[in-house]
């Protein structure tokens, strides 16, 4: 059971992607409302948001401020008082994802939009990472490094979905 745990917050980021579509599958299959586009990637995405943005950056945000030794070692950097900094951030995107799972559309715009940002700009310093130093540490080239690109990306086809539903009023 240990290993499982660890496992799993080890790869939290995949943990949440993958809890939050199981979520908004059971979702699915147990409300006996009309299964229509529109219902179903609705579901999809407002647990999306709760799962990989709010879940995924709240905890993001307790390891950087309440563990900043362990995160930085498992990214393979050493700590800095810039962990404070990051923590605040993922505090912030965590709550703009809480209030954006049942929020409107220009709240869900900005729930991918800034994360996004500040994933992808992982991404590019882990790979800059990869290549400059050969930091192959799990938090620098591992599951992390594939759902800072995946998890933006994702969020901006369901948000664009959602967007063409709309407006083609199909519900």
């Amino acid at each position: 059971m240990e290993k499982i745990i660890r496992l799993l917050l080890e790869n939290f980021t995949l943990s949440f992607l993958i809890l939050g579509f199981i979520v908004a599958g059971l979702e699915i299959v147990l409300k006996k409302e009309q299964r229509s586009a529109s219902f179903v990637v609705e579901h999809i995405f407002s647990n999306f948001l709760l799962f990989s943005i709010g879940f995924n950056f709240f905890l993001n945000f307790i390891f950087h401020v309440f563990f900043s030794q362990q995160i930085a070692s498992f990214i393979g950097w050493e700590d800095s008082p810039f962990q404070i900094e990051v923590g605040m951030a993922s505090l912030g995107f965590a709550l703009v994802g809480f209030l954006a799972y049942k929020g409107r559309s220009g709240l869900r715009l900005a729930a991918i939009t800034g994360p996004a940002v500040f994933l992808l700009g992982a991404a590019a310093k882990h790979i800059y990472d990869v290549i400059s130093a050969q930091n192959l540490s799990p938090g620098n080239s591992g599951t992390v490094l594939y759902t800072d690109i995946l998890i933006p990306l994702i969020g901006f086809i369901l948000l664009y979905i959602k967007y063409r539903l709309k407006k083609k009023g199909v519900s």
